[in-house]
């Protein structure tokens, strides 16, 4: 099986940029009811996720509770290494599979890191169920 077949494309996928601020975040995620969201840079790259709890503990170590605050500091600035990580384009379903037990989305990239989209575990565990 190909993971074209279950990627939900970057057009029809909310995604921010690491250079938005904290509150352009927040905003687009509780906007969306997310408690994760894609990171990509300006050139489209893929760079992490943010989850509600990145943004929680970064404002309670800096208080950068108030709005004024949440201006000064930018999504590349809470950013955890190695978190959500991209599959390629041409992972195998095993692998696949083995990122779903663990993420509710996988970020798909090209073979240059591009970000191309996304497959939810929700979509994963449909395909098998109508199989």
């Amino acid at each position: 099986m190909n993971v074209l077949m279950l990627l939900k494309h970057k057009e029809s996928v909310q995604y921010i940029y690491e250079n938005n601020t904290l509150r352009q975040g927040l905003e687009k995620m509780r906007a969306h009811s997310y408690t994760a969201i894609p990171v990509i840079s300006d050139d489209g790259k893929y760079v992490g996720t943010v989850s509600e709890g990145d943004f929680l503990y970064y404002l309670v170590d800096l208080r950068a509770g108030e709005v004024k605050n949440q201006k000064k500091h930018h999504i590349h600035d809470i950013l955890r290494k190695h978190f959500n990580p991209a599959v390629k384009i041409d992972v195998s379903m095993d692998e696949l599979l083995d990122r779903a037990v663990n993420q509710n989305f996988i970020p798909v990239t090209d073979d240059l890191g591009t970000f191309i989209g996304i497959v939810t575990r929700q979509d994963i565990i449909r395909y098998f169920m109508d199989k």
